[in-house]
């Protein structure tokens, strides 16, 4: 894989025919934000163990003034979603109608940031790929199978439509089986026809409201009414040669840029060395505890988080808490969660930045019968406590681990980049970042080259460093001899997330890569 370049626009995401649909949206004359909106909903047909319409997203746009903005589209918690509900329970379920107790954002999102835009393509043409991927069925990758075997025991037995859709033949879909969505592909053109207010307002609400209360859920029509999109300015801040921006809570976006920040102010003089990969680890420990105290819905907290970015005091006094040689002892529980992350931009100087998702694997298992919509699980993580942290509450939003990064050079390139993974996304953004920005490495080689993850994405509650093979012997060593629990765990693996990033050149021309561990494409016009 080699860093693509183009002259009229670019985009990327992990999935080919989701990059190809944006692409050809710019080819039409649409712009980045309609690309993407392209994008996104065609991973929700392509990507449906990721990504779908039934869950939440995040948008950065960066305007071709200059005007950077975001649009959040996360849903609260369900008006009869309170501790009553889970009596019984110590935590609130991952699968199953009591997971499915938040209301999906993501169509709001696309709503908003279309709304804040200049494009004049119609809905039908956006939505034109996804529909067709929908109808006429899209081929399985052999990431989509292994997920679908090895989550397949856990889905088939939620009430609802998922063992229609996804094991049509009574079994899971294998790697070249063809996968058709026509009850998806008939809600993505109501959709189209009708108005995207109609997911949450009118004949289509009234399907998803019935659906989800007949399968036990406790979101209901007057839920999904309530619901809007916000949109507000992003968190950023300043590091050496670059102004970055990230999302406000209840998304990690605040955790991502601190590590940044914080990395910033240590002396690392190799890519991939040890004072690289063990700097960014401690980093991203010191972010992560204040993360974990306060990151949740921005109703629910006083801290300041722009505050702590904008005070060169206060992050000279965390980056001073790092041991250039020791590792922090590291006993906190991981957050976990899948994703798609994707951009776009375009010729007019539009860089959007934006990323999506069901949470865990296919969300919360349940598929609305009439709709073919999976809802997502996101209130999963909500804690069953009458306060405090990410406690539930009615109307409440969880916390995210969703967050779009992009950052403006003080040389005029503007990139944004991202990835899925959980507690991965903000590890491997400053893994990329910093081999592209501070070290000169080239797009694609930052993406495709070894990373590591503190914690997990996927699978059982881990505490170690993991690292991809790769890397120079004496790293691993090292790493090891400063107190870090180092577990390798063998090549390129989609443990370490689906990234890819694109940049806006000073000139105006793009270059974009994507992740060799997805089934992704950076394509330019």
């Amino acid at each position: 894989m080699e860093t693509v370049q183009g002259t009229h626009g670019i985009c990327t995401a992990p999935h080919h025919l989701a990059a190809q649909a944006g692409c050809d949206v710019l080819a039409d004359g649409g712009t980045a934000v309609e690309a993407s909106v392209a994008i996104a909903a065609t991973l929700a047909v392509v990507y449906p163990h990721m990504t779908g319409i039934g869950g939440d997203g995040f948008w950065l746009v960066r305007e071709p003034d200059g005007r950077i903005h975001s649009v959040n589209g996360c849903g609260g918690a369900a008006a009869a979603a309170d501790l009553a509900l889970y009596a019984g329970h110590d935590l609130v379920p991952s699968r199953g109608p009591l997971a499915a107790n938040t209301v999906a954002g993501t169509i709001s999102a696309w709503e908003a940031v279309l709304a804040s835009g200049t494009g004049t393509l119609p809905l039908s043409r956006l939505l034109r790929d996804a529909i067709a991927h929908a109808e006429s069925g899209v081929t399985v990758t052999a990431g989509g199978a292994g997920i679908a075997e090895g989550k397949g025991g856990e889905l088939r037995v939620q009430p609802g439509a998922y063992a229609a859709n996804f094991e049509p033949e009574g079994r899971p879909l294998r790697e070249g089986d063809t996968l058709r969505q026509p009850a998806l592909a008939a809600t993505l053109r109501a959709l189209a026809e009708d108005g995207l207010d109609g997911f949450y307002t009118g004949a289509l609400a009234e399907k998803i409201a019935a659906d989800l209360a007949e399968l036990g859920s406790p979101v209901a029509a007057a839920d999904l009414a309530m619901h809007k999109a916000t949109t507000c300015p992003p968190l950023t801040v300043p590091i050496t040669g670059a102004r970055l921006y990230n999302s406000v809570p209840p998304t990690q976006g605040f955790a991502s840029l601190l590590i940044l920040a914080l990395f910033d102010r240590l002396t690392a003089d190799e890519a991939d060395g040890f004072a690289h990969v063990h700097g960014l680890v401690e980093a991203t420990k010191q972010a992560f505890l204040l993360r974990d105290a306060h990151v949740g819905d921005l109703a629910h907290t006083d801290y300041d988080f722009q505050g702590l970015l904008d005070d060169p005091a206060a992050l000279d006094a965390l980056a001073a808490q790092i041991d250039p040689a020791k590792a922090l002892a590291w006993p906190q529980p991981s957050q976990w969660g899948d994703t798609c992350w994707f951009a776009a931009a375009d010729g007019e100087g539009r860089v959007v930045s934006a990323i999506q998702s069901t949470y865990h694997e296919f969300g919360s298992g349940l598929v609305l019968p009439q709709t073919g919509i999976t809802w997502q699980n996101r209130g999963s993580s909500f804690r069953l406590a009458a306060d405090g942290w990410n406690a539930l509450k009615p109307g409440r939003k969880p916390f995210h681990t969703l967050n779009p990064a992009l950052a403006v050079f003080d040389d005029g390139r503007v990139m944004a980049y991202g990835t899925m993974g959980g507690e991965g996304q903000p590890q491997t953004q400053a893994a990329i970042f910093t081999r592209y920005a501070r070290y000169g490495q080239d797009l694609q080689a930052a993406i495709s080259a070894p990373r590591w993850l503190l914690g997990r994405t996927w699978g059982e509650q881990s505490t170690s460093l993991k690292l991809e093979d790769g890397f120079a012997p004496e790293l691993y060593a090292g790493l090891a001899v400063a107190g870090h629990e180092v577990e390798r765990i063998g090549p390129l693996t989609a443990t370490m997330g689906h990234a890819g990033a694109i940049v806006r050149l000073a000139d105006g021309t793009f270059i974009g890569a994507s992740d060799p561990r997805s089934d992704g494409a950076a394509i330019a016009w």
